[in-house]
């Protein structure tokens, strides 16, 4: 059985159907990624699966529960951490501050300081600037945070969308050398991106949107050597 599995999502913004019959799975351990240009669909489908959006109709299972019926705020404490689009981080608090929001599920103390000093491994820079207010960190700098606090919760699948967005590219690869590190150690990575390239280079599988349908599916590294995928997305 799939960790996560979404079946004939249809969602609206009032009368415009954005999300078309779309299905899809995430298997435990896997890297997926969720292709498409802007306006297909992706934050659609995500802020669907995290509670923030009602699909009009189909189902979306997490380990068995049945997340339409779940209220979003429950929804972290079952396993799942969505780091959103535009990073969103707490501007006025500090790093570590906003680390420790990212942890207001879990109740054991020594395992959220033990979560802690795990974040501040993986990404250096935050443990350096632990007492700066986090609007006044970089972009990458904030993207990381977003990451961090989403770790914080201890998920077993993170939603990430649009990672990479506006950062440099220096800071794109660090971003995503950090995606394969975060699944490397046993967490589930659901990816939404419009660097393509990036994605299917440390994806298992992917899905492309097109118009709020899934227009294309399969093996990450096939498609890198797919036509439709090259010239739509790879810029080739």
């Amino acid at each position: 059985m799939a960790m996560l599995t979404v079946k004939d999502l249809n969602v609206y913004y009032g009368v415009i159907h954005a999300i078309k019959d779309v299905s899809f799975e995430v298997e435990q351990g896997e890297v997926i990624a969720l292709l498409g240009a802007n306006g297909a669909g992706k934050t659609t489908i995500l802020h669907t699966i995290t509670g923030l959006l009602t699909p009009k109709s189909g189902s979306i299972e997490f380990e068995g529960t049945d997340l339409v019926k779940t209220p979003a705020h429950k929804i972290v404490s079952l396993g799942m951490a969505h780091v959103p689009e535009g990073r969103r981080v707490f501007s006025q608090l500090s790093v570590y501050e906003n680390l420790k929001l990212g942890a207001y599920t879990r109740k054991d103390k020594n395992e959220i300081e033990e979560s802690l000093r795990t974040v501040y491994k993986r990404f250096p820079r935050l443990e350096e600037r632990k007492n700066q207010i986090a609007g006044t960190l970089s972009g990458g700098e904030q993207q990381m945070l977003a990451m961090g606090r989403a770790l914080m919760s201890h998920p077993k699948i993170i939603l990430l969308d649009e990672p990479s967005m506006g950062l440099s590219p220096l800071l794109v690869s660090e971003i995503f050398d950090i995606i394969r590190v975060i699944s490397e150690s046993g967490t589930t990575v659901l990816l939404v991106e419009q660097n393509a390239k990036k994605s299917l280079e440390i994806a298992d599988r992917a899905y492309v949107l097109e118009t709020g349908s899934i227009a294309l599916s399969g093996k990450a590294s096939d498609m890198m050597n797919d036509p439709k995928v090259k010239s739509a997305y790879l810029g080739e």
